[in-house]
């Protein structure tokens, strides 16, 4: 018969392998690399599946919530997805407000701890598409129509703004001369139509444009290059 003392810590031995094994578990399920994506306030919140989880075997449960809130949301289009991502721009539409966004992971009946993202302001970290941009040829000039990224539906139903309306914006121009391989930057500044002339007859031309932040000193990249041929 086993001694008392060893029956014991036998016991015990036993209790702290099965919560060892069982926070390993939880460990291991729990969502990595939780972070907000934005591109012109379109917040997405993405994650990458903990280290045990393989397949759709799993499912997540999304939450959300104002910096300074005690109080977590449940986001319910997310709640129990098995997709690796969650649309909440309706939820974190006060762009100067501070956010928190977290996932929990659930898989064979376990479920994983919370992974929480860091703050996320959408003002400050929002990324901003290139202009797109419209080209016309007028007796051997060029008018070049830029229009700034559009927002998501909700703002432009709601409140009917642009970007334009939350930062100062800089368009910059820039045209190449193909036939010399030579880049220039031919206008800055806040006007959203702009005239290109002393272009040379018979030449082809590039025309490129991007958006300057000046108060985030922050670039948009290049909108994609729009040719002509001037006759």
């Amino acid at each position: 018969m086993m001694p008392k003392h060893c029956f014991l810590g036998f016991l015990i031995s036993f209790f702290l392998t099965g919560v060892a094994g069982t926070q390993s578990t939880h460990e291991s399920l729990k969502p990595q690399r939780v972070q907000f994506q934005s591109r012109n306030f379109h917040n997405i919140l993405q994650w990458q599946p903990g280290r045990a989880l393989t397949g759709n075997s799993s499912v997540y449960f999304v939450q959300y919530k104002i910096y300074g809130q005690r109080q977590w949301k449940n986001k319910e289009d997310c709640w129990g997805t098995q997709e690796l991502f969650c649309d909440l721009t309706s939820e974190t539409s006060d762009i100067q407000e501070p956010y928190y966004g977290r996932v929990r992971a659930a898989s064979a009946g376990s479920y994983s701890e919370w992974s929480m993202t860091p703050r996320f302001t959408p003002w400050w970290e929002t990324k901003i598409d290139p202009p797109v941009m419209n080209i016309t040829q007028v007796n051997g000039s060029l008018l070049v129509i830029l229009h700034a990224p559009n927002l998501p539906y909700r703002y432009q139903k709601e409140k009917n703004v642009s970007i334009e309306d939350y930062y100062e914006l800089l368009y910059q121009v820039f045209i190449i001369n193909n036939s010399l391989e030579k880049e220039q930057k031919v206008y800055e500044g806040a006007h959203r139509v702009v005239e290109i002339e002393a272009l040379t007859p018979h030449s082809s031309y590039c025309v490129v444009a991007e958006i300057y932040q000046p108060m985030l000193d922050r670039r948009s990249q290049r909108s994609e290059e729009r040719c002509v041929e001037i006759p």
